[in-house]
């Protein structure tokens, strides 16, 4: 079952429609959203049952819109609200194992990016809760009409388990209550309220970064040494897995 977001025209669709069982088109626009079935009876008939348009905002819709859990997302996303949509759409459909998705370059190189890379930030971090990304190609502005000012990028994405809790134990002088015990969980709410507040000042240490989100540079300290983070380390420089630890340490 595949989710295809903005459907437009219906090109993509088109050629979707062979390869899925079921094709959910999520359209915004009702004015496309009520043409589109049309299109599809008209050149590709013998497909146009398998086709669901659903007139929805990729941006609000949940699981209970599909009579059938989707499990794969291809889509050529709106450069605008691709990263919004993304996450959305993964958090609120479980069932989607896995997905390849169209966006501007310069999204793409982020989504895909790792710790340490210069483009890692909120998007790939959070990404990386839900997914393992990688880059499935470029996409030249010529083959596109009208002709955009940027190039595109394709992302392939297939999901996973967030990251295991707890981590490795901290030194017990240096643990805050709770940190490191047995079967220690945390929020996706929690670890990406520890992504934001580190990449709200990328240039800071995280000690200075998470002061104000753990009350003060010096508690910051604390949770970073209970977690087994160096304090003078940068966001751009942690895992996913080590953004769960600094949250798990909180709780």
């Amino acid at each position: 079952m595949v989710v295809e977001v903005g459907p437009g025209l219906g090109s993509l669709t088109l050629a979707l429609l062979p390869a899925a069982r079921r094709l959910y088109a999520v359209e915004i626009d009702p004015r496309l959203a009520a043409r589109l079935p049309a299109t599809v009876a008209g050149h590709a008939p013998q497909h146009a049952d398998r086709l669901r348009v659903l007139a929805a905002d990729a941006l609000r819709i949940g699981a209970d819109a599909f009579a059938e859990p989707p499990t794969a997302l291809v889509a050529n996303l709106p450069y605008n609200v691709a990263v919004p949509v993304l996450l959305h759409l993964l958090s609120q459909l479980p069932t989607l194992a896995h997905g390849l998705i169209m966006v501007q370059q310069e999204v793409a190189d982020r989504l895909t990016a790792g710790p340490g890379s210069r483009t890692y930030g909120v998007p790939s971090a959070k990404l990386a809760w839900y997914a393992a990304a990688r880059s499935a190609g470029s996409v030249g502005r010529s083959v596109f009409w009208p002709v955009p000012n940027v190039d595109s990028g394709l992302v392939a994405f297939t999901r996973h388990d967030p990251p295991a809790m707890p981590a490795a134990p901290a030194p017990p002088d240096e643990a805050a209550p709770g940190a490191g015990a047995p079967g220690a969980t945390v929020s996706r709410e929690a670890v990406f309220a520890v992504v934001d507040a580190a990449f709200a000042q990328r240039r800071k240490t995280l000690r200075a970064a998470l002061g104000r989100w753990a009350g003060s540079p010096p508690r910051a300290e604390q949770l970073l040494r209970s977690a087994g983070v160096n304090p003078s380390a940068r966001g751009e420089s942690l895992t996913i897995a080590e953004f769960a630890r600094i949250a798990a340490a909180a709780r």
